[in-house]
């Protein structure tokens, strides 16, 4: 992880300036807008305002349908584009070899990044073991991920333990400071250190699938705990005590604090497996024989998920137009394992992501992407297309924000991951079309669990795409391996959590 500072600005070129040409131009582009006195001279909303759109309004024949319509319906239901449901159709044709089951289901959790992981990870032990169905405990992952996060915050919390308490960055990471969330590299963290189990073996718990009363009393304790750290740290240091004495007074303070968070979590998500301890899984396979695995969650990983590509060599290509291409980009202060590897980004064009989808679905890969799934998407039918609900005639309105825009104004950003399976190809032009999404919304969601995105709104909202190293394009692996990564702020659209 690099220091160096963020900078979306670019660095001006030596050029002339000519004060009265640039005084010229900047005449003759106030001389072309319309210049108006304001109904109101302070700003403030009028009944004169309400009284003089209302008469407008009034006047046409659209607005008048519109709302005879919209006012009792959900308007996403009433602008659906049927020419766009016609053409999203779940047909393609490059796609994985090998089908895998069930459909997932999060449920009341935001783990979509866990189940993105487990659905592409799963593809090689089910093909090898000829398994119908197969699950990896997604509540496995998010036990360890989140204990780990409760120490990452409490961590910073000492770290910055003389910052105010309403210093920007004390407030921000104090926000949603144990999401459920993540990004590919914090998973790659959980499954290097405690590797990987069957959900049979780890199976969910109340508290994994309904996430929020859990995280609410973990976020309340944590608060405390960061409170009462903050306090000591300022005693210690008040007292002249020597900084080595006061971390490691703080840090022996923070190991006890965490034994309430363990003592939650274990009641309310069970005692998970010991990484380094035996185990022991016993499965059927499509000829219906029995199957016995004995080793640790981390043996489990290293024999069936560390081959051909393991997720350990596999790293995010982003592309975020707000910053140069070519680059190397992380996020301050984002992480879960304290001392783990870095969230790190290697950001390119729209094409070269969509390339490596197509590249990875032929050699037999699933692809682990992350997205802004709420946008022009419908959870019913399954479709992800930027023309699927027309807005802009119904209300006469233009939507004019760019991908770059969105991010800028937090209009957009990954909410969320999951996996694509399949791709449908132009024939005469080589170029995608279409992409079959695998989610992890369960059955009812899609086709049986399944959507359909175009290749339009991959463009527009389409944030990552996970690459093995040996399946990524040679110069986006040399950005990746040179390091020197540009530091963006922790607040920074790029730090979602999918």
């Amino acid at each position: 992880m690099g220091n160096q500072p963020s900078s979306r600005i670019p660095t001006p070129t030596a050029s002339s300036f000519d004060e009265k040409d640039t005084f010229v131009n900047v005449s003759d582009s106030i001389s072309t807008l319309s210049v108006t006195s304001p109904l109101s001279s302070d700003g403030s909303l009028t009944l004169s305002h309400v009284a003089s759109w209302e008469a407008s309004a009034n006047a046409d024949p659209k607005v008048k349908l519109v709302r005879t319509v919209l006012y009792q319906s959900d308007i996403r239901s009433v602008l659906a584009s049927r020419s766009a449901k016609i053409a999203d159709q779940q047909v393609f044709n490059h796609a994985l070899d090998f089908k895998t089951g069930p459909v997932t289901n999060q449920k009341s959790s935001g783990r979509c990044w866990l189940f993105a992981t487990t659905n592409v990870l799963r593809y090689n032990i089910m093909k090898r073991l000829k398994l119908k169905e197969f699950q990896f405990s997604q509540s496995y992952l998010f036990f360890w991920d989140k204990l780990n996060k409760s120490n990452y915050y409490l961590e910073l919390m000492i770290q910055h333990a003389d910052l105010p308490i309403d210093d920007r960055l004390v407030t921000h990471l104090s926000g949603d400071l144990i999401s459920d969330g993540g990004q590919w590299d914090m998973v790659v963290n959980l499954i290097e250190n405690y590797g990987l189990v069957p959900q049979t073996v780890y199976p969910e718990s109340t508290h994994s699938s309904l996430s929020s009363p859990l995280n609410w009393l973990l976020k309340t304790k944590l608060r405390e705990h960061a409170l009462a750290l903050r306090s000591m740290a300022e005693t210690l240091r008040g007292a002249h005590v020597r900084e080595e004495t006061v971390m490691a007074t703080l840090r022996a303070k923070k190991e006890e604090l965490m034994k309430e968070i363990y003592n939650i979590m274990t009641a309310t998500l069970g005692v998970p497996p010991h990484p380094n301890k035996r185990m022991v899984w016993e499965y059927i396979d499509t000829d219906e024989k029995v199957g016995r695995w004995e080793g640790s969650p981390k043996d489990f990983f290293e024999q069936f998920n560390s081959k051909p590509y393991s997720p350990l060599d596999s790293f995010s290509l982003i592309n975020d137009p707000r910053n140069e291409y070519s680059k190397l980009y992380t996020v301050d202060k984002l992480g879960n394992v304290w001392g783990g590897r870095p969230v790190l980004y290697v950001n390119t064009e729209s094409e070269n992501l969509k390339a490596t989808v197509v590249k990875l679905i032929k050699a037999g890969q699933p692809v682990f992407f992350g997205c802004d799934v709420g946008k022009f998407s419908d959870k019913t039918t399954g479709i992800m297309d930027t023309t699927l609900f027309d807005y802009e005639n119904a209300f006469d309105i233009s939507l004019t924000l760019s991908k770059a825009d969105r991010l800028k104004t937090s209009d957009s950003a990954m909410t969320h991951a999951m996996v694509i399976t399949a791709v449908h190809v132009d024939l005469n032009t080589g170029k995608p079309v279409r992409y079959r999404v695998e989610n992890s919304w369960g059955e009812d969601a899609g086709e049986k669990g399944f959507f359909v995105m175009t290749d339009a709104w991959f463009d527009e909202f389409v944030y990552q795409v996970v690459v093995p190293k040996a399946l990524a394009p040679k110069e986006l692996l040399q950005v990746y391996e040179g390091g020197d990564a540009v530091v963006l702020p922790p607040w920074d659209p790029m730090g979602a959590l999918a």
